[in-house]
């Protein structure tokens, strides 16, 4: 008799609907209506999923069948092609981040190695704690970043099931690490139109993933299975399916008392069938069953008896570690046994072998040396048979031997060492031990221990979860003690709410109140987190606080720490001037840090008087970030160093109009594997992209870290990514599409951010002159300059610098006073800005009387004109007409310049204003035909028709008129008349230099 049923039984609905799940998955053709799995489960249509939803947890008590379902969906998916991942969470596994991933990752990969596609590059290292194939040796201590990881496990299992699809099955998530919920809740929310289906499974009971369930079903991102039990009818087929019988077959007593007492639980009911074939009250008989003896005697009344009956029949030896095994947790590993009990592997595995073959355990295939109870309920049932002294007195045990607490029976906790490095886990474990052995302060200080440990590997999320599990669990002294760590992880893990929460419970009197250097340095962090996030009032009240704390007693680096913190709150939005004496003091903290080796502070200060100096120029601005990338660099400091690249990268980006240290930037980020560092890096090689007239890159770039950093919740980047867009489609002059992107910058809270000038003076303003709408574009800047007169920031392109004045200058607003006032100013040295102020000075050397000198000037803006073509071309646009006013420089030739560039732009507007123009000077003005194109830049500047092109492209061959007259079939008389006006237009002597010409411009286009 099989003690378990080799088919699913009474769950009919629920699989024919993961059928649908998995056939719409490998079909990517979205999620059927889950409403019909069961007239009685199962979410209402009205408020069901949304339909491109790609998650279902199932919901049921242990032994329902939630596992047994979930291994059903998984063979179903195999039998379809689909790749299957499984995992399962472990209470006995919790501190160890992201353990259920890794085994689902490791189920497949093991078989197929990691996929190599490019796009899955950048997201390596986040990814390197669930895949080991892509881990460096590098990422010890480096900070955990959950969206990181949850959003590179999104693109790796796209990949995998780019094919045909992809399972994920995640068996009992209640039991998972708080990062491990972390990713299943960001996969939930953003599995739509991926072929990948995520299956998770967990019990009904209060914690963070039943919340996260409900969550999820409340927002209409997955579909919720409850499992309830099984019905008279299903519990007979159950019966008669471990029987090996029909259904008939099975006697009428034996499925009336699994109906009384098995409450339709199938993993019960299968325990009391085994019960009743091991205690021989049912006993084969030719082809069925029949029941010899009392089913109720031989049935325990639950199953902590019927275990502790099945382990009362193993060997003595064998069923102390059975017992021993069960405190452990529903799994568990050979290694782990070996060190609490020093026996040998050998003999180990031969207890093992019985213990398989009892029924009890079985192996874990997910850990090379692991086992599992073959349900949890399982070891729970056999370590509740145990009296309570004696589960103490093993539970004890087994904790010092984990702590290497000198020999078993020793004292709990007390004197324990510090486990080795890496053990934080094995720590853990030992903590739970002590629970149950009664010592709530021993469990505590384990707890506590591998909590900082956790934290000082950088993994604040474990951290924060071990360190609340011993928060409740000390008293008195040490309690305060876990609150303060707690405090420094709950701050690093951005849970700021908690922290100050904590913070402010912690006792201010008393043995167990914290020091004041310790209470102060809680609110100097706190200040410094609540900064980072944004938060400027929190952390101006946490800043004011350590400062009160301190009084002048502060250390030299509390003095320092806390000095570059308030220098850093001066510049968040909305905050008053800057302190006398600020940027005196954020020098003193970097020349203090790099003397005393904090070579993080000296990074903040650093930065910090960067970010002071631009006010007076960029070339110290520049200085202090050097000095930054120094210290980050000689310190092995690579997140700083890229802080210091992509702010350098910046700047040389609006100063010169290069892009090699942004380059080099983003490729520090991806060294990093941060995906964060990468969009932000990528958002100003976007916003260069622009300006820089490669439309296509930018287009590229938007498009494929766009929607990354709206499920990253990385609000900066993204919109930053989506002012690029709204940009881009305003600088080719397309409103329309320019407002749509801007209402999506509005949306994410853009018109609220500091880009709001830019937003103004670089993105509408130009569309404005793009579209000949002055007025518009004049109203703009006006808005522009408004908000920034109220909200003062650290953004230099919206035109206050540049654009703006050109306009003034242009309308008679300004003169030459004002201008010499805006060019004297740092910002006017940005070369966007410059372009537009060497257009003023030439339109007021023109209106001075000095046409040579306004001549040089346009001179060298048509030599940068092609750094940044669409400002370029508007500038001398712009002066062209004020140089055909004033009667001076060559309008003519800058206008049709001017006018190739916009037609070929696709901005009709300007093109058909720089037209109206050259009429007005009396020039020919050019036919737009088909094919206009082809004319190469260097003749069609200089206003060559079509037509006359197509006789220069001849002259090549050095034909005669009526051989070119025939070949384009006119008359020689009209030949010779394009011929003369080649001549005129391109200002060349005679026939002869036309006929080089068109060799020349021949073998570049064949070269």
């Amino acid at each position: 008799m099989a003690t378990r049923s080799p088919v699913t039984v009474g769950r009919g609905a629920e699989t024919a609907l993961l059928e649908r799940f998995l056939t719409h998955c490998r079909e990517s053709e979205g999620v059927p209506d889950p409403s019909a799995a069961t007239d009685t489960t199962g979410p209402n249509p009205s408020t069901g999923p949304d339909p491109d939803a790609r998650a279902v947890l199932v919901l049921g008590e242990a032994g329902i069948g939630k596992s047994r379902l979930a291994g059903e969906c998984a063979r179903r998916a195999g039998a379809l092609g689909l790749a299957v991942l499984r995992g399962r969470g472990s209470a006995s596994t919790a501190a160890a981040p992201f353990r259920p991933l890794a085994e689902a990752l490791s189920s497949h990969l093991r078989r197929t190695g990691p996929p190599q596609d490019a796009e899955l590059l950048p997201y390596r290292a986040a990814l390197s704690p669930v895949v080991p194939e892509w881990r460096t040796g590098e990422e010890r201590g480096r900070p955990e970043q959950v969206t990181e990881l949850a959003e590179g496990l999104l693109r790796l299992l796209a990949a995998i099931g780019r094919e045909a699809g992809c399972l994920l099955v995640l068996e009992d998530v209640h039991d998972a690490d708080p990062g491990t919920l972390a990713v299943l809740e960001y996969l939930i929310d953003n599995l739509a139109g991926l072929p990948v289906l995520l299956m998770a499974t967990l019990r009904p009971e209060p914690g963070a993933a039943f919340e996260l369930s409900q969550a999820a079903e409340r927002r209409r991102v997955a579909t919720v299975l409850p499992l309830g039990p099984l019905d008279g009818a299903e519990l007979g087929e159950l019966a008669a399916a471990c029987l090996g019988v029909p259904v008939d077959a099975v006697p009428a007593g034996v499925v009336a008392r699994l109906a009384e007492v098995g409450g339709g639980n199938p993993y019960l009911v299968e325990e009391l069938l085994a019960d009743m074939v091991g205690g021989g009250a049912l006993r084969p008989e030719g082809q069925g069953w029949r029941v010899v003896g009392d089913l109720a005697a031989t049935v325990p009344a639950g199953v902590v008896r019927a275990y502790a009956g099945r382990a009362a029949r193993l060997a003595p030896a064998t069923r102390e570690l059975v017992v021993l095994a069960a405190l452990l947790g529903p799994r568990f590993t050979v290694d782990t046994l070996h060190l609490v009990t020093g026996r040998t592997e050998r003999r180990l595995f031969a207890e093992l072998r019985e213990l398989v073959e009892a029924d009890l355990v079985v192996s874990d295939l997910t850990v090379p040396d692991g086992y599992a109870f073959r349900h949890a309920l399982v070891g729970e049932a056999l370590a509740a048979g145990l009296p309570a002294a004696e589960r103490a007195s093993v539970a004890r045990r087994a904790a010092a031997a984990l702590c290497r607490n000198g020999p078993r029976g020793s004292s709990t906790a007390k004197g324990a060492r510090p486990p080795a490095p890496g053990s934080t886990e094995r720590q853990h474990l030992a903590a739970r031990l002590l629970e149950v052995a009664g010592d709530p302060a021993g469990a505590a200080l384990l707890h506590a221990g591998a909590g900082r440990r956790a934290l000082e590997a950088g993994a604040a999320g474990v951290a924060v979860e071990l360190l609340e599990r011993a928060h409740r669990l000390a008293a008195g002294p040490d309690r305060a003690g876990v609150a303060e760590s707690l405090v420094r992880a709950a701050a690093e893990a951005g849970r700021l709410d908690r922290a100050l929460e904590l913070l402010g419970a912690l006792p201010t009197a008393g043995a167990a109140a914290p020091s004041v250097e310790c209470r102060a340095d809680l609110h100097a962090r706190l200040a410094w987190a609540a900064l980072m996030a944004g938060r400027s009032a929190e952390g101006a009240e946490q800043l004011a606080a350590a400062e009160e704390l301190l009084g002048d007693r502060p250390e030299p680096a509390q003095r320092a720490a806390l000095a570059v913190a308030r220098g850093h709150l001066a510049l968040q939005p909305g905050r008053a001037e800057l302190l006398p004496g600020t940027e005196r003091r954020a020098l003193l903290a970097a020349e203090f840090a790099q003397q005393v080796g904090l070579p993080e502070l000296a990074c903040k200060a650093w930065q910090l008087l960067a970010m002071l100096a631009r006010e007076r120029g960029f070339d110290e601005a520049d200085g202090c970030l050097a000095r930054m990338l120094a210290v980050a660099e000689s310190s092995g400091l690579p997140h700083w160093r890229f802080e210091a690249l992509v702010r350098l990268g910046a700047n040389a980006f609006m100063r010169r109009g290069e892009a090699r240290i942004l380059e080099e930037a983003l490729a520090a980020a991806r060294e990093l594997g941060s995906p964060g560092r990468e969009h932000r890096a990528e958002s100003l090689l976007a916003m260069y992209a622009v300006l820089t007239g490669d439309p296509e890159r930018a287009e590229e770039i938007v498009a494929r870290c766009l929607d990354a950093t709206g499920r990253m919740r990385d609000l900066a980047s993204h919109q930053y990514l989506l002012l690029t867009a709204a940009t881009l489609a305003g600088h080719r002059g397309r409103a329309k599409e320019m407002e749509e992107r801007l209402l999506a910058f509005e949306r994410a809270g853009g018109g609220r951010s500091f880009l709001v000038p830019m937003m103004l003076g670089l993105c509408r303003a130009v569309c404005a002159l793009l579209r000949e709408d002055r007025p518009l574009a004049e109203a703009e800047l006006a808005a522009a300059a408004e908000w920034e007169r109220g909200h003062p920031n650290v953004f230099y392109l919206t035109g206050r610098y540049g654009l703006r004045p050109l306009l003034d200058v242009l309308a008679g607003r300004a003169g030459r006073e004002r201008y010499a006032e805006v060019a004297a100013m740092p910002a006017a040295e940005l070369a966007w800005n410059r372009q537009f102020l060497v257009a003023a000075d030439a339109v007021l050397l023109g209106r001075e009387g000095r046409p040579a000198e306004a001549e040089l000037a346009v001179a060298e803006l048509v030599r940068g004109q092609d750094l940044f073509p669409t400002g370029g071309r508007l500038a001398l646009r712009l002066v062209a007409e004020a140089a055909l006013a004033d009667g001076w420089g060559d309008p003519v030739g800058w206008l049709r310049g001017a006018e190739e560039y916009f037609h070929a732009l696709g901005a009709a507007a300007p093109a058909g204003a720089c037209r109206a123009l050259l009429r007005r000077s009396g020039a020919t003005v050019v036919q737009r035909r088909s094919g206009r194109e082809r004319i190469p830049e260097a003749v069609r500047a200089r206003g060559v028709t079509l037509r006359e092109y197509e006789v220069f492209a001849l002259l090549v061959d050095r034909p005669g008129n009526r051989e070119i007259a025939e070949r384009l079939v006119i008359s020689p008389r009209t030949v010779e008349k394009h011929l003369a006006s080649l001549l005129r237009k391109t200002g060349l002597p005679d026939r002869a230099a036309l006929h080089r010409l068109s060799a020349e411009l021949a073998a570049e286009r064949e070269a």
